[in-house]
């Protein structure tokens, strides 16, 4: 399967539910990773993929540095705006100093 796919195999409320099934009863294990292991198959996943949405939800929960997933979108989009103005001002730029130079390479009128 490709990654997108495997990306959206699991709707939101599940991945949540999963997390807070780890975090509820990981107590009743001797460590983190042994109820991940117990829980995964649960869900129908596999222990790292379980693993991977504990991590998002910390940090999204501001529980381990870094940015957010929100963060992390919105930093994408700003950027991506960012290029396109300035793409927009260098065609402005350009289009500015060629009708400059025409403005100059045409005859006075006397």
């Amino acid at each position: 399967m490709e990654k997108s796919k495997m990306a959206n195999r699991y709707s939101p409320e599940v991945r949540a539910r999963a997390v807070r099934m780890v975090l509820e009863h990981q107590s009743s294990y001797e460590t983190q990773g042994a109820a991940i292991a117990a829980i995964a198959p649960k869900i129908g996943c596999i222990p790292q993929t379980l693993a991977v949405w504990l991590r998002k939800a910390a940090k999204d929960a501001g529980a381990a540095g870094g940015t957010t997933s929100d963060e992390r979108d919105r930093i994408k989009l700003l950027e991506r705006e960012n290029r396109e103005l300035r793409q927009a001002n260098e065609i402005l730029r350009k289009a500015s100093a060629y009708f400059a130079q025409a403005e100059l390479d045409r005859p006075l009128k006397r």
